[in-house]
């Protein structure tokens, strides 16, 4: 038996948004600081300000269950919405925008804002993206160090059913998930390194805050990290769900992909290790395809249709699943490779507007239109 205590298996989820005109559809560069005051008013810290004036983030609260979770975050979506609307704007969830040029946007007025304006330098200023982060509680220092380096293989997966970003200032860019590209410019970005143990985590961690390259944790910004704030080992890598729906059934396999590793761990197995340059190229077809191209099963070194990795993969966290009486959450991710991600919606408004003899301008506009809609959905 190990001598790690048992998880918590807490959870919660972070998301970021933006907020757009209704009228131009495009981005919301300067809007009201009355939104987030009234935002506050209402939920609390809960909504804070993000790199970007045209963005705002929420943070759920420690929840317990997914059914928690889901309520939590959809009161917090209800939020920023209705907000929004007040002052006339609405809100998308989505990776990318599909018009706006992030050369025009305005970053918040904040100390670590700055230091990264500064720091990063037009890197920084590409940052018009946003992502979803789920946190699971994992209060053992080791076990967190040794379960985030085993559920690294499984993160291209939740990548690839989250897809959010297929356009770019105006352009289709052939991926699913263009975010990913605009991240990868940053430094510390990417699969976290493989670490024997949480101490040789923090001398990582050490090495860099003592030789001033980072003040802290939080500028490590791999795909998946040990929360410096908190005992949770948080993903980092999805895009933003445009439905609310997927974002709880991704942030519902997360959970169960860990406890999964963790029962492994307790009967003294655990996941094979792959090299980070095998798992890289599934996080590249991961957003390059999504799910329309399949991923490479490593054991049988060939690439797998994307359906038949999911089927199997339920069936490994089945067990989680029931324990955590979210069965339904998690099976419901056939539904996203059904009817495509937010990804494929996006791309397909498009085309249908462009056969309907729309120019690119008209034909981007009917997709911001199709986000606002699809991001109130359910709620």
């Amino acid at each position: 038996m190990s001598s790690y205590q048992d998880p918590g298996f807490t959870i919660g989820i972070e998301e970021e948004y933006l907020l757009v005109d209704p009228e131009t559809r495009n981005l919301a560069d300067d809007p009201p600081a009355t939104i987030l005051e009234e935002c506050r008013k209402r939920v609390g810290d809960q909504v804070t300000p993000e790199f970007l004036r045209s963005q705002i983030e929420v943070g759920t609260k420690v929840c317990h269950s997914i059914a928690e979770a889901k309520e939590e975050l959809g009161g917090l979506r209800r939020c920023i919405r209705d907000v929004a609307e007040s002052h006339g704007l609405a809100m998308i969830a989505a990776s990318t925008h599909p018009i706006a040029d992030w050369d025009l946007q305005k970053h918040t007025e904040k100390d670590r804002y700055n230091m990264l304006a500064q720091s990063m330098q037009t890197v920084a200023r590409r940052l018009l993206i946003c992502g979803m982060h789920v946190h699971v509680g994992i209060e053992d220092d080791d076990l967190r160090i040794d379960l985030m380096g085993q559920v690294s293989y499984f993160l291209p997966h939740l990548l690839a059913l989250s897809t959010s970003a297929p356009f770019w200032r105006g352009r289709e860019t052939g991926l699913k998930s263009y975010r990913m590209a605009v991240w990868n410019e940053l430094p510390r970005t990417g699969l976290p390194p493989q670490f024997d143990s949480f101490g040789e985590y923090r001398r990582l961690v050490d090495t860099l805050v003592g030789t001033g390259v980072i003040e802290d944790a939080t500028k490590l910004w791999w795909d998946v990290r040990p929360s410096d704030k908190f005992p949770t080992l948080e993903m980092r890598m999805t895009d933003i769900c445009t439905r609310m729906e997927d974002a709880i059934s991704i942030a519902a396999y997360y959970r169960c992909l860990l406890r999964m590793l963790w029962r492994l761990r307790r009967s003294n197995q655990r996941w094979r290790q792959y090299d980070r340059f095998m798992i890289a190229e599934n996080r590249w077809r991961a957003s390059r395809y999504g799910i329309d191209e399949g991923l490479i099963d490593f054991g049988k070194a060939e690439i797998v249709p994307f359906p038949d990795l999911h089927e199997e993969l339920i069936e490994l966290i089945r067990e989680d699943a029931e324990f955590f009486d979210c069965v339904d959450e998690i099976e419901s991710a056939h539904e996203i490779i059904e009817r495509g991600t937010s990804a494929h919606k996006q791309v397909a408004v498009w085309k249908e507007a462009k056969k309907a003899g729309k120019d690119d301008a008209a034909a981007l506009r009917d997709v911001v239109d199709m986000l606002i809609e699809e991001t109130a959905h359910g709620l």
